[in-house]
């Protein structure tokens, strides 16, 4: 993980190590024409002032020639030479590569190059005009060695300018996402952002604080709704169920009359048990379970067990537990009690009668075990009303709920199926 600055300011350093590299052959092909051109026009004025001083002397044709050899001998690769009077030659410049006879270096030299064809006492000579090139690459290199040291100078500056700022810049910032982190909703208490003078951190805190507000009212409409729910449907079910029980301890129905009535009792049994968990459900979403304690999750799971040992000895069932001693959690007592029994009772009401349970706890995972024959979809398994086995005594909604009390926790929980055998496993 890497802050936003620095991964903008990494581009950009790319970026602009990237142009010096592409900036390095601009350089040299530029100053190599500028020098180039520069030494044409040098040649060219040396051409039109020999030509000039030398018609200005008017030296006899004696003297020319001796003037020449002189020329010739002190000037090497720059000199004079008699051309046929009709010889007809355009200025020739190029560059040439050779040994500077004057220096002590081994190394091959440039040379800029002018022949020309100029008159003097109205005779044609050819003049070759020869300046030493200055090394191009030398001077690209050093501008190259400067422009890198002022870029590591601009980056090195760059660092400390975004370290210094940045805990000025991003401030605003960090007081809003310091209140988001320890925002909680149950609180239903509205965050109070810090003003800031930066239009995009206002317009988060704006749109925030716009977010928190409608959440606010949905969970007080969702609270609203769950305890409302919780008393007004029980009461009429418990009405209902009494008003079943009334009928059938009356003597004058009919044996039809009784079947339809254990039915109806049935169905209304189910029903305020799927009402019951389904309100279960919504405050354990709604964050209505929040008291945390030391809970010894041994000595619960034992309680379990003996609650519900009528059910398992009615179906025969033999039960193994490998719990080990002072075994102790933190979270909310009547969630982990409900896990337990959930558990517990889904693997009671999914063993075959004469099968076997397991029940081992350590201080890393509660493991429960129970025979069969088939294994469980696994991808619906902890969802809604998704039933386990082809029955209809539970509700669907056992494993939703032992699922959503583990995430409570932040707990993992698993399924697995070997050797005939279901194993849920709850990771602590």
């Amino acid at each position: 993980m890497k802050k936003l600055l620095n991964k903008t300011l990494r581009t950009f350093a790319i970026y602009s190590l990237i142009v010096l590299a592409a900036s390095v052959p601009a350089y040299y092909y530029l100053v190599d024409s500028i020098w180039l051109s520069e030494l044409d026009e040098n040649n060219d004025i040396i051409a039109n002032r020999t030509e000039k001083e030398l018609n200005r002397l008017n030296l006899s044709d004696t003297m020319l020639a001796e003037s020449i050899a002189l020329w010739n001998e002190i000037q090497p690769g720059t000199n004079l030479k008699k051309a046929a009077k009709t010889a007809v030659h355009p200025d020739s410049t190029y560059t040439i590569l050779r040994k500077n006879p004057y220096s002590k270096n081994e190394s091959i030299d440039r040379f800029r190059r002018l022949v020309r064809i100029i008159h003097i006492n109205n005779e044609p000579y050819y003049l070759t005009v020869e300046t030493n090139v200055e090394e191009t690459e030398e001077t690209v290199a050093a501008i190259a060695i400067v422009t890198l040291l002022f870029f590591l100078i601009l980056v090195i500056g760059f660092l400390l300018l975004n370290r210094k700022l940045s805990s000025r810049l991003w401030a605003p910032f960090r007081s809003t996402l310091s209140k988001l982190k320890t925002f909680q909703l149950n609180d239903q208490t509205p965050i109070v952002f810090e003003r800031s003078d930066t239009i995009e951190f206002e317009e988060l805190n704006a749109a925030l604080t716009k977010l928190l507000d409608h959440n606010i009212s949905v969970y007080k409409t969702q609270k609203e709704f769950t305890e409302n729910a919780s008393h007004e449907l029980q009461t009429p079910l418990a009405i209902i169920k009494n008003k079943l029980d009334i009928l059938l301890q009356k003597e004058t129905i009919t044996d039809r009359q009784y079947q339809i009535i254990e039915e109806i009792n049935r169905a209304l049994t189910r029903i305020t048990r799927i009402n019951k968990n389904l309100l279960l459900l919504a405050k354990i979403e709604n964050h209505q379970f929040n008291d945390n304690e030391t809970v010894n999750i041994g000595e619960l799971a034992e309680q379990c067990l003996e609650q519900l040992k009528e059910h398992s000895d009615n179906k025969h069932i033999t039960i193994q537990t490998a719990i080990a001693p002072d075994i102790t959690i933190e979270g909310n007592k009547t969630l982990i009690e409900i896990l337990l029994n959930n558990l517990l009772l889904n693997a009671i009401r999914h063993t075959q009668p004469y099968g076997a349970i397991r029940i081992s706890l350590n201080r890393k995972e509660l493991s429960v075990s129970n025979s069969g024959n088939e294994p469980l979809n696994s991808a619906t398994l902890f969802r809604r009303f998704t039933k386990t086995a082809n029955e209809n005594a539970g509700s669907g909604l056992g494993l939703a709920i032992i699922k959503q009390i583990c995430s409570r926790h932040q707990w993992q929980i698993s399924y697995t199926f070997q050797n005939d055998t279901h194993n849920f496993s709850v990771l602590f």
